[in-house]
């Protein structure tokens, strides 16, 4: 599944078939997270066939959204950068309660059965820790709520979101972009959510991207 132009990117890459819903790792073994915030006016901008998707109909706006927050490896394991699908645990009683930083229940039920069984977390506190995640990096003026479509350098982002968190270096977050859009800013944490390098994350290509607006 994808969204946001990449937010349904699943994972930091895609496997193959097979690979798809293999078991790897153990829960609770692993180095960092890595978040990942999807800028949602850009998956909303080529769905106007689909107005019921929550994201993209009438109703709340939203700018940066939650895609995830994935357990990762420093070094490859089992021939993954990062463990998957590690329990058959439930998920949330209530998925809805993540709607207002996730807004499609299908993406917060994929997260939990994909990287939150890896947390070594029951679903309640993977939820609170991947909330929490979410709300400790602040989001530049510029992105809060534009009204225009603009036209920035992956540099750019990268360095206003540097400026507006204290304390991060360039190393611990990647610029994605899709079809010359801004598709998401991630951010690599410690199990204590404090930031920290990231390692093999591909970084935006693109001289420039377009930031549609939030609606």
């Amino acid at each position: 599944m994808k969204r946001l132009l990449c937010l349904g990117l699943l994972a930091a890459s895609v496997l193959p078939g097979a690979e798809r819903d293999k078991k790897i790792g153990e829960p609770g073994q692993f180095d960092y997270y890595l978040m990942s915030l999807s800028w949602s006016p850009a998956y909303c901008a080529g769905r106007t066939s689909k107005p019921n998707d929550p994201q993209c109909g009438t109703g709340r706006s939203f700018s940066f959204v939650l895609h995830g927050l994935w357990p990762q490896y420093t070094a490859p394991r089992q021939g993954s950068g990062w463990p998957q699908f590690c329990t058959t645990d439930r998920g949330l009683s209530d998925p809805k309660t993540m709607l207002d930083v996730m807004p499609s229940l299908s993406l917060i039920n994929h997260e939990w059965t994909r990287h939150g069984t890896c947390s070594g977390l029951n679903a309640d506190n993977y939820f609170k820790t991947a909330r929490k995640a979410f709300e400790s990096v602040k989001v530049p003026a510029r992105f809060q709520a534009p009204k225009e479509y603009f036209t920035i350098s992956p540099g750019e982002v990268k360095k206003e979101f540097l400026q507006a968190n204290p304390g991060m270096t360039a190393g611990m977050v990647a610029i994605s972009c899709s079809a010359n859009f801004l598709s998401e800013v991630r951010v690599c944490l410690d199990k204590d959510l404090k930031p920290v390098p990231c390692t093999g994350q591909r970084e935006c290509k693109a001289k420039s991207v377009r930031v549609p607006p939030v609606r």
